[in-house]
């Protein structure tokens, strides 16, 4: 693997940290993309990868997109992420956990890290023990618990946003939507459709847990190698990322995609390639900031109204893109994309010019075999 040309591809990134404990099973990547506008906030993913390149390109990718989500959703927050190789089902151990804390630790608050795919508010806990630096632990402990709740109301909200851009009416009463995935988010998700009046068409790879769903919420359940191509009003992808490409694009039957997943465009220029062919895309760092709103009120001290209020504020987000990017006849991607980088490089002029000292430390690489 060409490790620094891997991590030069992927965009600027201020730091990169490999950790690995070899007593306790730990092999992990935290990156921090920009800390511009504050400190890099972003979940700690856990997955089997086929490849160390595979995390490290997964990591760089994500924690790019947390910058992008922070500077876009208005929030004085950086980005960044983290993945711990390991299939989370078997090799979870608190010592794992506990060893990652104890890096995390030494970034010194550079990256506060949440959970993401793959662990859990137990796991943060167990974070918790070694690092002040971390967000979605226990109410218990002072934290606001589980995000997704929150994530899946932002993507509610951006549903609501979208179907009003591209069919003038934020009802969704009759409205057809096709969630991809049914974890936290997704089911999460379901249930609030259901609540305003959705049908809904419904996929996971983990059948049992589809139809659990879909009793309560009266939903469809179709195959997961399906369901991006039914035909539908809204198709809400809520697993992995790396969707739409050349070969799926033609096969949509769906007027907005709007859903929680990350990374959802294989390339940049297949947000151009959904708004050629007349498909509203809502970009995924946008949507889903509904989560990384809800941490962020927990920084402040923690209020379940204040974080809802910053997940409603996902319809005007939005609403904002849409009409940037029709006037200036670009994608919703790049219209993003473009009010992100704005906030970013205005914003970091003043911290710099006010604190004195430069926000970025450029290309460099943490590797620590503790």
């Amino acid at each position: 693997m060409a490790l620094f040309e891997t991590i030069e591809k992927h965009g600027d990134h201020e730091e990169v940290v490999i950790c690995h404990n070899s007593d306790v099973g730990l092999k992990a990547i935290i990156a921090i993309h920009n800390t511009a506008l504050g400190p890099a906030l972003g979940g700690t993913r856990m997955w089997n990868y086929e490849s160390d390149e595979d995390a490290l390109v997964d990591v760089l990718r994500l924690s790019k997109g947390m910058t992008y989500k922070a500077a876009a959703s208005g929030l004085n927050l950086g980005g960044g992420k983290a993945v711990i190789l390991g299939d989370p089902r078997k090799q979870k151990t608190e010592g794992m956990f506990r060893a990652f804390g104890q890096y995390v630790n030494s970034l010194n608050g550079r990256y506060i890290t949440a959970e993401d795919v793959g662990t859990s508010v137990d796991d943060m806990e167990n974070v918790y023990a070694e690092t002040p630096w971390v967000t979605g632990i226990s109410k218990e402990l002072g934290g606001s618990g589980d995000p997704s709740p929150y994530t899946a109301h932002g993507v509610l909200m951006g549903i609501k946003a979208s179907v009003k851009q591209k069919y003038q009416t934020d009802s969704l009463k009759g409205m057809r939507v096709a969630i991809q995935g049914l974890g936290h988010v997704g089911a999460h998700l379901a249930d609030y459709l259901f609540e305003e009046g959705a049908n809904l068409i419904l996929a996971d790879i983990d059948q049992e847990r589809a139809q659990t769903v879909a009793d309560r919420t009266n939903g469809k359940v179709v195959d997961p190698s399906t369901i991006l191509f039914e035909e539908c009003d809204v198709l809400a992808p809520c697993a992995l990322g790396a969707l739409f490409d050349d070969k799926t694009i033609p096969q949509l039957r769906s007027k907005v995609i709007a859903g929680g997943a990350n990374n959802q465009l294989v390339e940049d220029r297949h947000g151009e390639a959904l708004r050629e062919i007349g498909i509203l895309y809502a970009p995924d760092y946008v949507i889903n900031a509904g989560g990384l709103m809800n941490v962020f009120v927990e920084l402040e001290g923690y209020s379940p109204e204040r974080a809802l209020a910053h997940t409603r504020k996902i319809y005007d987000n939005l609403l904002e893109i849409y009409s940037i990017a029709e006037r200036e006849g670009i994608s919703n991607n790049k219209a993003a994309n473009r009010r992100a980088e704005d906030r970013i490089s205005q914003i970091g002029k003043l911290r710099q010019k006010h604190t004195g000292r430069a926000q970025r430390v450029w290309g460099t690489l943490k590797v620590d075999n503790r």
